[in-house]
């Protein structure tokens, strides 16, 4: 077993004795919002110990496992947040908080909307049940079982010599720019996607893929496979209703770009480390 992060998550869906005290990590979601409390201006999850003093009626409960040493639950409620406390929508963790809770707060919120979206089975409308085994739904009449949902998409900067392709989605501001993305299709291989959707969303071709890494996207299930890729030919034509500009950027030209908590963020600045 290798070495473990004091701050490393570990997952287990089977809640052991006593982890449900007043210290365990409650990440509770009401009308979308994770609760939350406010330590030196950052957000952080509440506690069981605060939860117990909540007015408000829990839907669902799920144990995710160990953050370090503290028990984690993902939470579905209703009814009012209480005063000192706030609800904020998942994004507006991005950058505020660590990028284990960030990602802990995505998993408990998928979690939550598995649960609440497979409570009836999908082939013969049965009530669902949580699986003895597994983190799963399993219908008893017909044993279908449902897992959560996971979405694999890619992402990819497009680079020719020192200028990266960065674009603008049709429902960005105006100077926000970033890699191109797209979900992976049934029957396509990742590398498949990655010269599909640079086509369809640019018109351009690529080769000379290269794995960059991944990143859990809870928007609101992706799990995010980053490449680099180089131009091979076509001129930009932009997808209609899709992608409202496409340009070549360099380092020193570059508009508004997502932060580097997101891994368009690190594909842009590994380029930008790797050509000084």
């Amino acid at each position: 077993m290798w070495p473990r992060d004091p701050d490393e998550f570990i997952p287990n869906h089977v809640m052991p004795d006593g982890a449900d005290h007043d210290d365990a990590l409650y990440f509770v979601f009401m009308r979308g919002e994770l609760t939350c409390k406010t330590e030196q201006g950052v957000p952080t999850p509440i506690t069981a110990g605060d939860y117990r003093w909540f007015d408000v009626e829990t839907q669902s409960k799920q144990f995710l496992g160990h953050h370090g040493s503290v028990p984690c639950f993902a939470l579905k409620a209703t009814g009012t947040v209480p005063e000192g406390y706030t609800s904020v929508p998942l994004r507006a963790l991005l950058g505020r908080t660590t990028q284990s809770l960030f990602y802990l707060a995505g998993r408990a919120q998928q979690i939550v909307d598995w649960f609440e979206t497979h409570q009836f089975c999908g082939r013969c409308g049965s009530e669902m049940v949580l699986h003895p085994q597994d983190r799963a739904m399993t219908c008893e009449s017909c044993r279908l079982v449902n897992y959560p949902r996971l979405s694999p998409s890619i992402i990819v900067l497009v680079t020719r010599g020192e200028e990266m392709l960065l674009a603008r989605n049709a429902n960005w501001p105006a100077n926000m720019y970033s890699t191109l993305a797209g979900f992976v299709e049934a029957g396509e291989s990742i590398e498949q996607t990655v010269h599909r959707e640079v086509f369809e969303e640019v018109g351009l071709r690529v080769k000379n893929l290269r794995y960059f890494g991944s990143q859990s996207w809870p928007f609101p299930n992706s799990l995010m496979l980053g490449f680099h890729a180089e131009y091979d030919g076509g001129d930009i034509v932009c997808q209609a209703g899709e992608i409202a500009d496409a340009q070549w950027f360099t380092k020193d030209s570059m508009p508004q770009t997502p932060p580097k908590t997101a891994i368009s963020g690190w594909l842009i600045d590994e380029f930008i480390q790797a050509n000084p």
